[in-house]
């Protein structure tokens, strides 16, 4: 097998890992609760543990890699989590419970920016649309599959083999990783550790993190807005201080790129904004509409089917068009799917198309994202880039959620809202998709098709 596919599929198999471990433990939270007398709050935190130690250590991604090599922090990373979710799956308490999952996410935010950084220097621009199928192939099936799994494991076991479930995947992915990776000469001696940069990051991040989880919650805003001051006035001073640095954590100057720049604003507001609607629109048609938790959950049948359309046809039409068509086609599509939400749309049928547009225009937009967001980043500044990507994205997901929640609590009383404060709290998340639109029509399709372009020496690769 070529070192590329042996890459890749390691690479595919570490985000695997970070889905199941994000979607898989929902199912078992009932059971946690009442074998372990654990609060809805500390329930929470078992997912909210494993996100912020996911996030924590991107930044610290890149320097580790630069002072003891991929192959070594990759295989470092996977013998984390393997230790993290045998912990969690023995865990006699809750507060061990949720120490363990954030062990678990500092080895899993590892295998992202990393592994991707290294599959992505092995693929030239022109063939990064089949590698993003692939990619977005995993990141579509592995979350429609992990909360069925969990349920079976629940049912048949105990919720204690939902959190030790990933155990033989990671310990083959390790053991490939140790066969397959290419072995490194000495790693360059980095630049000092950025200490402060990363203090601030890391309390900028959590300080972030903590304000989304109250400023969901009813009663606890005040606390909320100072978080969020916190992390206002963190960040600020980071980004202040990384400009006058020539090694910092994050490397924010590469936001000057209009593809990267583009693709991370286009996840905020698509993706992002989805999750969001999914949460309200799982209030919605229960409490609401009177549909069953059945009949709900099945809509994600045709968000899966149109989700793959969008990903085939991305990998088709990426290289053809460029990705600003696309993004404004996905854009239109999931604002057209939520508008109908707004419109009050009730029969099974059209709450089928409904979902089918959300799906087809949220995956168009976060693949052709995935594709264009790394062409017009040197080799060298991958790592720094990948960094970036992967923190927009998992905060892409709590913002959302904590935006749409804010918005019902003040159009209507957050669970039990009136269809009215539903539908105008979807009417704004349409118009919200939209914003990336100002951002997308700057991008010059001629130069990103000049991008992917292969060069002699690729075409003959």
């Amino acid at each position: 097998m070529p070192l590329r596919l042996k890459l890749t599929l390691v690479y595919l198999l570490g985000f695997a890992l970070d889905l199941i471990n994000m979607f898989i433990v929902s199912v078992a939270y009932p059971d946690i609760g009442h074998d372990l007398g654990a609060s809805l709050t500390q329930l929470a935190w078992v997912g909210n543990a494993y996100m912020l130690g996911l996030t924590l250590v991107i930044p610290l991604s890149v320097w580790l890699a630069g002072a003891y090599g991929e192959r070594r922090v990759l295989l470092g990373s996977l013998a984390l989590f393997l230790a993290g979710a045998a912990l969690a799956g023995t865990a006699p308490s809750i507060e061990t419970l949720i120490a363990w999952r954030a062990l678990q996410g500092l080895g899993g935010g590892l295998l992202i920016p990393i592994g991707q950084a290294m599959v992505y220097r092995h693929y030239p621009p022109a063939q990064r649309a089949r590698l993003t199928a692939w990619i977005m192939g995993v990141a579509l099936i592995v979350p429609a599959l992990s909360p069925a799994l969990g349920g079976v494991l629940v049912d048949a076991l105990s919720w204690r083999w939902v959190l030790l479930a990933s155990l033989p995947l990671a310990l083959l992915t390790l053991l490939l990783a140790a066969a397959w990776l290419p072995r490194e000469d000495a790693a360059a001696r980095p630049g000092a550790l950025d200490g402060s940069g990363l203090i601030l990051v890391a309390l900028g991040m959590s300080a972030l993190l903590l304000a989304l989880g109250w400023l969901g919650e009813r009663g606890h805003w005040p606390r909320g807005l100072a978080a969020l001051a916190v992390a206002a006035l963190a960040l600020a001073a980071y980004a202040r201080g990384a400009a006058g640095k020539a090694e910092p954590v994050l490397q924010l100057t590469l936001l000057r790129g209009r593809l990267l720049r583009a693709a991370m604003l286009v996840y905020l507001f698509v993706p992002g904004v989805f999750m969001g609607v999914s949460l309200a629109a799982m209030l919605y048609l229960q409490d609401v509409l009177g549909l069953g938790a059945a009949r709900t959950g099945a809509l994600m049948l045709p968000w899966a089917l149109a989700s793959a359309l969008a990903i085939g046809l991305t990998r088709r039409g990426f290289n053809r068009h460029g990705p600003k068509a696309l993004f404004l086609l996905g854009m239109a599509a999931q604002s057209a799917g939520i508008l109908l939400l707004a419109l009050g749309v009730s029969r099974y049928d059209a709450l089928m198309a409904v979902y089918g547009l959300m799906g087809f225009g949220g995956s168009l937009c976060s693949s052709t994202a995935q594709s264009a967001a790394f062409l017009d980043v040197a080799e060298t500044e991958l790592r720094q880039a990948s960094a970036l990507w992967n923190i927009n994205r998992q905060f892409s997901f709590g913002l959302g959620v904590a935006a749409l929640s804010m918005l019902l609590n003040i159009l209507g009383g957050g669970v039990s809202a009136s269809a009215e404060a539903y539908q105008a709290c979807f009417f704004i998340a349409a118009g919200l998709t939209l914003v990336p639109a100002l951002s997308v029509l700057r991008i010059h399709t001629p130069t990103v098709l000049a991008l992917l372009r292969p060069s002699p020496s690729q075409r003959s690769s």
